[in-house]
């Protein structure tokens, strides 16, 4: 697969604008010695790096399974998702402690105009990146490229909180000369919140986080319409990078053949698939007259055997007393 057929390409669209804003913000910090210009052109650098690590983790995330890696190679977007919102937390603490000492030190600021000016079209460019990544995101399911795309936002509306305070420094230098290290420090706690927020979402996937409930009942639905009187018990689901992977339990009459079993799955899994993309559905028939296969309670998840209460069967399907007890 070539690289323009990967979502990596996506990734070089960050890589670009955040060398792009993080030459012009550096470039206005240099101009005006203004903190908090700088905690923003801090913030690109971030950027920067989380862009070239969203790249090469998308690269190997779009390599095929092998004999190593039978479930593929997608579970490196978390490590990439985690990785960034590390660097996130440090910038973060950087900004904070450098607006600390700005406060207690503050410095005359020159060509804030100028500084503006420049801001402004960082933030144009970081907003047009950013609607390009969301685009790939939404397209490959990727949380990578999400992640990236919603860093870049967070710094597009630090720019422009940024602008808001120097506009007024500049109505008021001497009096609000104090805002500068403020904008600076709210800053750096909007970056920590974005950091916070990357490494949950990679710790509840590295953890084989369940799909969400609107996902699981994509699911159920598609069980109960192919097969509304067979109950079923196991219903496990969890989500590697792009790609979902469930199985199920499905209880079905003993009397029914191999090749009635099979397609019944093939219709199942094929519903399920035209619904969900990059799912791996498994189906384990079992005989809904075997005693042993009543055992969703042992197994647990999602099910409409009477183990689980999220789902219930009706009352002319409930399993007799003697099976839930097995």
């Amino acid at each position: 697969m070539s690289l323009l057929q990967t979502p990596a390409r996506y990734a070089l669209v960050s890589v670009a604008a955040s060398l792009v804003t993080m030459g012009l913000k550096f470039g206005a910090f240099w101009m005006t010695g203004s903190v908090s210009i700088f905690s923003d052109a801090a913030e690109s650098v971030i950027n920067l790096v989380a862009g070239l690590i969203a790249f090469i983790a998308l690269l190997i995330a779009a390599r095929p399974a092998d004999k190593h890696h039978t479930y593929g190679h997608d579970k490196v977007e978390y490590f990439a998702s985690g990785v960034e919102g590390t660097l996130i937390l440090v910038a973060a603490a950087t900004i904070f402690i450098t607006s600390v000492q700005r406060l207690f030190a503050p410095v005359p600021l020159d060509s804030l105009g100028w500084g503006m000016a420049v801001l402004v079209l960082a933030a144009a460019i970081n907003l047009g990146a950013a609607r390009v990544l969301m685009h790939g995101a939404c397209k490959h399911d990727s949380i990578t490229l999400e992640a990236d795309a919603k860093h870049l936002m967070t710094d597009v509306w630090t720019s422009l909180a940024v602008v808001v305070g120097i506009g007024v420094i500049i109505v008021a230098p001497e009096e609000w000369l104090f805002l500068d290290p403020l904008i600076a420090m709210a800053v750096a706690v909007n970056i920590l919140r974005a950091g916070v927020d990357l490494l949950r979402r990679s710790w509840n996937g590295l953890m084989d986080h369940t799909l969400p409930a609107e996902e699981i009942q994509i699911i159920t639905e598609a069980l109960q319409a192919q097969a509304p009187d067979a109950p079923f018990h196991g219903l496990r689901s969890r989500k590697s990078g792009s790609r979902r992977f469930i199985d199920v339990h499905l209880l079905l009459p003993g009397r029914c053949s191999v090749q009635e079993a099979h397609e019944l799955c093939d219709r199942i899994e094929n519903l399920v698939e035209s619904r969900l993309n990059n799912t791996s559905l498994t189906i384990h028939v079992e005989p809904v007259e075997d005693d042993a296969s009543w055992d969703g309670h042992c197994i647990g998840g999602v099910a409409n055997d009477g183990s689980d209460q999220q789902t219930q069967l009706p009352d002319s399907l409930q399993p007799s007393d003697d099976k839930q007890g097995g």
